[in-house]
């Protein structure tokens, strides 16, 4: 260890101390005193005015939890962006733990950059002011804007973490975090663009939530932001990220020509149709519910309501031929759906479907049952 502190610069491990001292959350004074060291030397140490010594090195990596390997490594990188979450969190301890595990994973993506030598090379869109006037309607502007950019037009996405990582350069994590936390995103100049979401979440759910700090980038990125499950959107950010999310996912002119089309098979929409519609677009139905509300494609409350009549994951599962559905695997959601339909009108046999779909009668009957064409209205109306 003697000869790799001769060879390191002083000033560099000056401030991997610093960074390090202020990661764990300490000030000079509280830190000089947990190491039983003047607040003098410690300043010293930190401006790189003269070299750490090896016990001094041992003491401030058992006082700080980071190992001497890091503080001293070449190619470490030291992030710090785990203190700007301290107003958000407010004392609360699995917010400060999420933040921290944000931390550490960019500034572990940043070294495996640098050891491999990969450039770093950002694609983010220009920030945006809100102005005043209507929020949802700024969204929806700005959600078309990003659409256009990347070229995707209004065609559904199917994987909106990969998009944000290959297309925009944005670092995204995925790891496990307590449930009521959905996301955290900050910005960094020394790293860029950096989001978390909770690997406990469903998949559809981390998909909003990257939207929603998707709006946060293209707005106020230098503000931290932490994502609660329910939580109030309050300020004009806040309501600008939300907003931006749905458009973002669910684009307005899309869900418009897609209701009109899934409600031209059976002559209306039904939750049926609800589930398909998600699916195509990977977010929640209850996400997509409540977008066609707001769109004024379903009356007000249709979600609480479908909701109230049990409406759960397992009819879900029956129509998008997961688990349940004896075809699932072998024949595409849709073409399950509009056999069913066209089964439940009559315009075909059990026995013609068999033959169409190049099934057996066992498993058609089961995504028949499944999907409600034998007549039970289970999915056939939003109505009770």
């Amino acid at each position: 260890m003697m000869r790799i502190l001769k060879n390191s610069d002083p000033v560099q491990v000056g401030e991997r101390l610093r960074l390090a001292r202020s990661r764990a959350g300490l000030t000079q004074q509280g830190a000089a005193k947990k190491l039983d060291m003047a607040r003098t030397t410690l300043l010293a140490l930190e401006k790189g005015q003269r070299r750490i010594r090896p016990e001094e090195l041992k003491s401030m990596s058992a006082v700080y939890g980071i190992s001497t390997n890091a503080l001293l490594r070449a190619e470490s990188v030291f992030v710090n962006v785990a203190p700007r979450f301290r107003a958000i969190a407010a004392g609360n301890r699995e917010y400060e733990q999420a933040s921290v595990l944000l931390n550490d994973l960019a500034a572990a993506q940043a070294e495996i950059e640098s050891i491999l030598g990969v450039v770093f090379r950002p694609n983010y869109p220009p920030e945006r002011t809100i102005g005043p006037g209507d929020i949802r309607e700024q969204a929806e502007d700005a959600a078309l804007d990003i659409r256009q950019r990347l070229g995707i037009g209004l065609s559904p996405i199917p994987d909106v973490v990969t998009l944000l990582e290959l297309e925009l350069g944005v670092r995204v994590f995925i790891r496990p975090l307590p449930s009521r936390v959905s996301g955290l995103f900050v910005y960094d100049e020394s790293i860029g663009a950096c989001i978390l979401l909770n690997r406990n979440h469903p998949r559809e759910r981390r998909a909003l939530t990257a939207a929603h700090e998707l709006g946060h980038l293209i707005t106020r990125r230098s503000e931290p932001d932490l994502v609660e499950l329910g939580q109030a959107e309050v300020s004009r950010e806040e309501r600008f990220a939300a907003e931006f999310s749905y458009a973002f996912l669910m684009p307005a002119a899309f869900i418009r020509r897609r209701f009109v089309e899934l409600q031209r098979v059976s002559g209306r929409f039904t939750p049926r149709h609800l589930i398909l519609l998600a699916h195509q677009l990977s977010v929640s139905e209850e996400a997509l519910c409540r977008r066609l509300e707001e769109l004024g494609l379903l009356p007000g409350g249709t979600w609480d309501s479908l909701k109230e009549r049990g409406f759960s994951g397992v009819l879900v599962r029956k129509v998008l031929g997961d688990a349940t559905v004896g075809g699932g695997d072998s024949v595409p959601p849709r073409l399950w759906l509009l056999a069913a339909e066209a089964f439940r009108r009559g315009l075909l046999s059990e026995g013609q479907l068999v033959r169409m779909l190049h099934a057996d009668r066992v498993e058609v009957r089961a995504m028949l049952d499944d999907l409600g064409a034998e007549g039970d209205g289970e999915l056939d109306s939003f109505e009770a």
